[in-house]
């Protein structure tokens, strides 16, 4: 990749347009990129990295895109970043647009425009646009690098410090650094799945242990006294768990069976018992029955001996009834006619009851002839009728005409009254909503103007907050000054006193005849003494630690104090100068105004609607006001024609109608014509059931003496009902009954031999079968319960045994995995030195980066350092990630974080060269045709400085640039291409320098 050119606006503390030319700059190969510290350096590379990626590097972004736009800024310009730039053969354009707060087009106050973004490419006569859409530009940039933003930020931009830090980190904070840069996170996620492959196969081995440890318990349970040995003393997941249950489920089922054998010879032995006994009390009871039915049906005859007397009755009784059953269908005739006679007479004396006197003596006919009379002068009445009728109909048409013509004279007084203040109503509505509208517009200026406000509240309440705390930093910087400068001279006066008195110290080595590490010699004639007040090695170092201590202290001091006072100033800035208090009523005034607006405002809708419904209402009492006129037309012309059919009604009725109303002369005719019809009907149902009743009485009388009785009376007394009937039937039937069974009883040739033998001993032979049914059914429980612990036994047992068969492949997948599982984690006896799967994987490029920045190191160091990689374990940790110099000069390796501040530099610019070889490969050998290189020059001496640099120029080769980010004087006489930033009052600026070598 090759940067062309880069255009800044309103970025940073870049007010102004900047356009930075990179192809000038990268024509010498190498340039630099300075200024004072604050000017802007870093926000140069920040600019690129956004164009790239829309963020800034992972240390400086804080997620606000509005934090990029300059303060300098005029309030027009938009902040933009546009970086053209060659990737993959391919020249591209993008520009990046952060969301901006700008001025409204139209009224006071601002709004936040959208973020935006457009890649161009250019094919070699012109610009073609590509895309406008965020998502789409970053995957086209990122597919064309292959790198990712933290990889593009240590590869091309190359921070120092960072390598600094990652040569003396340990093996963890190493591998965060490459895991990010590698993407090693799948090889973490194979970890974490084979260990959670392992959990669960472990689980499931242990589930199913456990389940065989439930089916031996229930085994023990079902074997009951059978289980002579107790239980495997194991736990679920220990090994040979299963076949020890096997074992000991055979040995259940073997003392399970012998029992049972034992079992059932003892049933045997009780059923030959039970059955003996039990055929000796069947004939027993067979005999005790015989003798008790004998003496049953002697008892039966005597009592049928002596009820002989009242049989016979009950036969005469039913005899009598036989015969007056052929009288009882000319009864029942009887009495149904006499029924009907009577309420035919009843109905005829009320019908009469309600006639006229004049017809209290008429016959059937005589009333029928009437009913028809009545009924001809009632058809005549009928038109009278409705003719009265109509008329009625139209004095009440009159009416709801009066009430409606009432009614439309109150609607067209109310309409009146409401169109006569419309024109003032309309107004005051139309006021109503212009006011709400003119709030709803001062609230959003309002709103725009409480932010700022707020912010600058904020910033004057931080201000303040600072200022007390900057204090107390000053006094505590000032005290920790004088207690560093306490230490120091403490250090230096103990110091000082040791050295005066060194010769007691090396005195107090000597031994007799060993040479002194002074002279030689080994004679010790006057070896100097120890006086009042020596310092020794000891109490030196210990006064050195406490000055090196109140150095960091006071060095703590002065950076938080510096911190402080930085955002002090940010704060004092931001608050614009004005005091705490006016601000804050400012901002109290603000939001009161904002929130009266805001009330007011939110009454915009309800008096819009207000509006239109009285708009509505003015348009709806309109029609209803030309509705009202039109009816009352409608209803003069209707009222003409009532008035003469209601004439015409008054001549009709005139005619027929005398006194009183035609509709109650017709009610009076009807009612007469419905009496004298009913009373006709009934006069003629009475005399047809008299005669009936009167032929009923001769027939009844005829049959009464063909059955044999005297009267009707005798024949109607003999009868009996269904139920007495079928109750004297039952007895006689029981007692003939009774009878045969006793006959049949008494002359049975085997009771009679029963009921000649001594009784029979029932209860002894009882008592004998209950103790033999005991016996077998003690003995038969004892061989039903072997039965069914042995076939328990067998069922748990092939349970246990179909449960070890599934559990076989599961344990053998748990070892597999859990084998897996501890190599990949590291914890495995077979993997040595302890290393993870990640840190193997990451141990393989942090070699590969070792060999490639070896390359440069050498070159830089004059041959004297080498990086190499280390898999050795350090400790008890784990190994891997393990880095080390070797010293040409000395033959030994030595750890990193031993180097001095300038061989740190150069050993991490080689680091960092290195890396950028490997992830550039890694991305699939994209070549890096710009790189920048950021601060740390000013820790090398001249020599390595000529070493440095000479490396640096290599890296020109085959066309390809560096930029140095320094403030180092001696880099501008020896880089004579230079990209200065300077700072300004109205924001910084860049401009490029050339000076002949």
């Amino acid at each position: 990749m090759r940067l062309h050119r880069l255009r800044l606006t309103a970025f940073g503390p870049f007010g102004a347009a900047q356009d930075i030319d990179f192809e000038n700059l990268s024509a010498a190969g190498l340039f630099l990129l300075h200024g004072p510290t604050g000017a802007g350096k870093t926000s140069v590379l920040d600019a690129v990295c956004y164009a790239l990626y829309g963020a800034v590097p992972g240390a400086r972004q804080n997620g606000q895109g509005l934090s990029l736009r300059s303060d300098h800024a005029d309030g027009g310009q938009r902040t933009t970043v546009c970086l053209e730039f060659t990737v993959a053969g391919r020249r591209l354009e993008v520009t990046r647009q952060p969301p901006w707060e700008r001025p409204k087009k139209k009224g006071s106050g601002t709004t936040v425009e959208k973020a935006a973004t457009g890649l161009r490419e250019f094919d070699g006569t012109e610009w073609k646009a590509l895309s406008r859409s965020h998502q789409e530009t970053g995957e086209e940039i990122g597919q064309l690098l292959g790198m990712s933003r933290e990889q593009f930020c240590q590869v091309v931009l190359l921070p120092q410090g960072d390598f600094a830090r990652f040569l003396r980190a340990d093996a963890e904070a190493r591998g965060r650094l490459l895991g990010r840069l590698f993407d090693t996170g799948r090889f973490a996620a194979v970890e974490q799945w084979l260990a959670e492959r392992r959990r669960e196969a472990e689980a499931a081995v242990r589930e199913g242990d456990a389940e065989l440890l439930a089916e031996a318990h229930r085994m023990q349970q079902a074997a009951g006294p059978a289980a002579e040995t107790p239980l495997p003393d194991l736990a679920p997941g220990e090994p040979g768990l299963a076949a020890a249950v096997l074992t000991w489920a055979a040995l259940a089922r073997c003392a399970a069976r012998e029992r049972l054998t034992v079992a059932r010879t003892a049933r045997g032995t009780a059923e030959t018992a039970r059955a003996e006994t039990q055929e000796r009390l069947d004939r027993t009871r067979e005999l005790a029955r015989a003798q008790e039915r004998a003496a049953t049906a002697r008892a039966a005859a005597e009592r049928l001996a002596e009820r002989a007397g009242e049989h016979r009755v009950a036969e005469e009784r039913m005899a009598r009834a036989r015969k007056a059953e052929r009288v009882a269908p000319v009864l029942a005739l009887r009495e149904s006619t006499e029924a009907e006679h009577r309420g035919a007479t009843e109905a005829e004396r009320r019908a009469r009851a309600a006639l006229p006197a004049r017809y209290a003596e008429a016959g059937a006919s005589a009333l029928g002839a009437a009913a028809r009379t009545a009924a001809g002068e009632l058809g005549a009445l009928e038109s009278a009728r409705r003719a009265e009728h109509r008329k009625a109909e139209l004095g009440r048409e009159r009416g709801e005409l009066d009430q409606q013509e009432q009614a439309d004279a109150d609607s067209l007084d109310e309409a009146g009254e409401w169109l006569a203040d419309w024109p003032e109503r309309r107004e005051a509505l139309r006021a109503r909503v212009e006011e709400c509208q003119e709030a709803l517009t001062r609230a959003e200026h309002l709103a725009a103007r409480l932010a700022p406000a707020r912010a600058r509240l904020d910033a004057a309440r931080r201000r303040a907050d600072l200022t007390e705390q900057t204090a107390t930093a000053e006094t505590a910087l000032t005290g920790a000054r004088e207690s560093a400068a306490e230490a120091h001279e403490r250090w230096l006066s103990l110091k000082e006193r040791r050295l005066q008195h060194f010769a007691a110290e090396l005195a107090a080595a000597l031994r007799p005849g060993e040479p002194c590490a002074v002279c030689g010699s080994p004679d010790h004639p006057a070896p100097a003494r120890k006086s009042e007040g020596h310092v020794d090695r000891q109490a030196e170092e210990a006064a050195f630690e406490r000055h090196r201590r109140a150095e960091e202290r006071r060095a703590r001091a002065e950076a938080s104090l510096s911190a402080l006072r930085e955002s002090l100033a940010a704060a004092t800035a931001e608050a614009t100068g004005a005091p705490l208090g006016l601000l804050d009523e400012e901002y109290e005034e603000l939001l009161r105004e904002h929130g009266r607006a805001r009330d007011l405002a939110s009454e915009l809708h309800p008096a819009r609607e207000a509006l239109g419904h009285a708009e509505a209402e003015h348009e709806r009492r309109l029609g209803r006001r030309q509705q009202a006129a039109e009816r009352a037309a409608s209803r003069a012309s209707l009222r003409d024609a009532l008035a003469r059919e209601e004439t015409a009604l008054d001549r009709e009725l005139a005619q027929v109608r005398g006194e009183g109303s035609v509709d109650a002369r017709a009610r009076e005719l009807d009612r007469l014509r419905e009496q004298l019809e009913q009373a006709a009907e009934a006069a003629r149902l009475a005399a047809d059931t008299a005669v009936r009743l009167k032929s009923a009485d001769a027939r009844l009388a005829d049959e009464s003496f063909r059955a044999g009785f005297d009267t009707p009376r005798a024949a109607a007394e003999a009868l009996l009902d269904d139920q007495a009937h079928r109750t004297l039937q039952h007895r006689l039937d029981a007692w003939q009954r009774e009878e045969a069974e006793v006959r049949s009883v008494l002359a049975d040739p085997v009771l009679e031999r029963a009921a000649a033998q001594p009784p029979a001993p029932v209860a002894a032979d009882e008592e004998a079968a209950r103790a033999a049914a005991g016996a077998l059914q003690r003995v038969s429980s004892a061989t039903d319960a072997a039965e069914a612990r042995c076939r328990e036994l067998d069922r748990l047992s092939r349970r246990a045994a179909a449960g070890v068969r599934r559990g076989g492949p599961l344990r053998e997948e748990y070892d597999r995995v859990a084998r897996l599982a501890t190599l990949a984690a590291g914890t495995s006896a077979e993997n040595e030195r302890r290393m993870r799967l990640e840190s193997y994987v990451l141990a393989g490029r942090l070699e590969q980066v070792a060999a490639a920045a070896s390359r440069r190191l050498t070159r830089m160091s004059s041959g004297r350092y080498t990086l190499v990689h280390s898999d050795d374990r350090s400790g008890r940790g784990r190994s891997g990630l393990g880095l080390h110099v070797v010293d040409a000069w000395t033959g030994r390796a030595r750890d990193t974080a031993t180097l001095s501040g300038g061989e740190t530099f150069f050993a991490s610019l080689a680091l960092a060269l290195g890396l950028a070889d490997v992830v550039t490969e890694e991305a699939g050998g994209v070549r890096l045709d710009t790189l920048f290189i950021d601060e740390g020059f000013g820790s090398l001496d001249e020599g390595t400085l000529d070493e440095v640099m000479d490396v640096l120029d290599s890296l020109r080769e085959r066309d390809r640039s560096v930029g140095i980010v320094s403030h180092v004087a001696d880099l501008r006489r020896r880089v004579h291409t230079q990209l200065e930033v300077v700072k300004g009052r109205t924001g910084s600026s860049v401009r490029l320098r050339s000076e002949p070598g």
